[in-house]
């Protein structure tokens, strides 16, 4: 079956309860009409339960209730049909009927309640994914941006890692990052980055002045909130870049995180040097410990930084996902399409679900022609 078809099919599954009710409605009918047909000492009744069991697989409680008082009444036309319908044998068949039926109905009630309150998480999360991890825009100066968020978590949507951008007057911030740890004190660091981050880098001229400040941010908010517990193992691993709108340079300050991909036409992908520095959380508040690295960008180039979890991802023999290698083959494409075959190249690496979360954020110098 090919993929419009198989497409097809999800949609009918979904969206066409009624339309699927035909098929324990036949089931009934078949049961019935078989059950007449053979032999008096075979009884086939009893698989009428069937009817609503199947139709709670893909329809609500009133539909199963229906099809459950359907399969009643079908039991109650055999004992008729035989002039039974008295008879205990009959009778205890339709009170068994009923009683499974309601019990079917029952836990399709739960159901719903417990997809009703996932629909309000999820709504929830998709809030708070917007608050921490605005969407950055298709174009900021002289750069088109993508990114991309896979959450490990089932049914999550952001987790530890963050990323945002911001303009300078000439040039154009970036800020990647991954908390160490996972749940909601993972998630308020990096809301608490995100926010510092915003805030301050307008107010710093040099990348070490502002690596400085977020160190600085991050000690208040550990000194309030860490727990005594972790105290000292809590940090966040984090790159800053800064793209200057006039020159085809980069400049960059890594804080223990793994430096980004340089994608060049013609499937060329190399790694700029990285004299990378404390994580940010460990107390490194002094400018000069925060070295700055100079590398071109020129146009047409693309930018991807990426967080632990893209190059940590491992298949099922063990082996981590390739990305500088899988990322040589889309170079030339725009950041967006970039991100969008990187996601599926890695849901498939692994297996369909992450171990960790991942966040990867493309960046491309449009050439001075605009292509």
């Amino acid at each position: 079956m090919d993929g419009g078809r198989l497409a097809a099919v999800r949609r009918t599954w979904r969206s066409g309860p009624l339309l699927l009710a035909a098929v324990p409605v036949l089931l009934i009918v078949v049961i019935v009409v078989v059950d007449i047909l053979v032999p008096l000492d075979v009884h086939l009744s009893s698989l009428l339960v069937i009817a609503p069991a199947i139709t709670a697989s893909f329809a609500g409680p009133r539909l199963t209730g229906a099809v459950g008082a359907l399969s009643v009444g079908a039991v109650a036309y055999i004992g008729w049909h035989f002039d039974a319908l008295l008879s205990r044998n009959i009778l205890v068949q339709m009170v068994a009927l009923a009683v499974l039926s309601c019990l079917i109905v029952f836990f399709c009630v739960v159901r719903e309640r417990h997809r009703r309150q996932l629909a309000q998480v999820r709504s929830v999360a998709e809030a708070a994914q917007h608050v921490l991890l605005w969407p950055l825009p298709d174009r900021i100066g002289p750069l088109e941006i993508a990114c991309l968020y896979l959450a490990a978590e089932d049914e999550a949507q952001i987790g530890g890692d963050l990323y945002a951008a911001t303009r300078t007057h000439c040039a154009t911030r970036v800020l990647i990052g991954d908390v160490r740890g996972k749940g909601l004190a993972a998630i308020g660091e990096a809301a608490l980055l995100v926010s510092a981050f915003r805030e301050t880098a307008h107010q710093h001229d040099e990348l070490p002045a502002l690596a400085a400040a977020l160190e600085s941010s991050m000690d208040r908010y550990l000194t309030d909130f860490e727990p005594r517990e972790e105290a000292g193992e809590r940090f966040v691993t984090a790159l800053l870049l800064e793209i200057p709108d006039a020159d085809p340079i980069t400049r960059m300050t890594g804080l223990g995180h793994p430096p980004p991909l340089l994608l060049s036409p013609g499937h060329s992908v190399t790694t700029p040097s990285l004299h990378t520095a404390p994580p940010l959380g460990v107390g490194a508040v002094d400018p000069a410990a925060h070295p700055v690295d100079v590398f071109s960008f020129p146009p047409g180039d693309t930018l991807l930084l990426y967080t632990d979890g893209a190059i940590e991802a491992r298949d099922h023999a063990g082996a981590f996902y390739p990305l500088p290698e899988r990322a040589a083959q889309w170079t030339e494409s725009a950041p967006a399409t970039l991100l969008h075959r990187l996601r599926r190249d890695l849901l498939n690496h692994v297996g369909g679900h992450l171990d960790d979360d991942a966040a990867l954020v493309a960046i491309r110098r449009v050439p001075e022609d605009g292509g």
